[in-house]
């Protein structure tokens, strides 16, 4: 059995994808971690007005899933709300960032698979 937890796992504190302010950055899984075409598991924490930038990722997938806050997710051209509960998919190619719009933390896990 593999275990780790994330908030006990050491990070980063950095600019992520030349978006706003800060993002706290913890790798909590790395692709020498896994079989198959899972690259990542990373936990991200955005404080109030800080952000990921819109960026692409080529052939990879990533899915976004939001622990808690609320903020603006960007997928291509289209912006919108999201919350916590949220998955969003960001497909080969796709542009994506998030904002984090609230007055509180807003928390995600991230997950990149390569396409094969």
């Amino acid at each position: 059995m593999i275990v780790k937890n994330f908030l006990e796992t050491e990070g980063q504190i950095k600019s992520s994808h030349g978006g706003k302010g800060l993002v706290k950055d913890v790798r909590v899984f790395d692709q020498q971690d896994f079989e198959t075409a899972l690259r990542f598991v990373i936990y991200n924490e955005l404080q109030p007005d800080s952000s990921i930038g819109v960026h692409q990722h080529g052939q990879d997938e990533e899915v976004y899933v939001i622990l808690s806050g609320e903020g603006l997710m960007t997928v291509n051209d289209e912006t919108r709300a999201v919350k916590t509960g949220d998955v969003i998919v960001n497909k080969p190619g796709w542009s994506h960032g998030l904002e984090n719009t609230s007055d509180q933390p807003l928390e995600i896990l991230v997950f990149e698979v390569a396409k094969p």
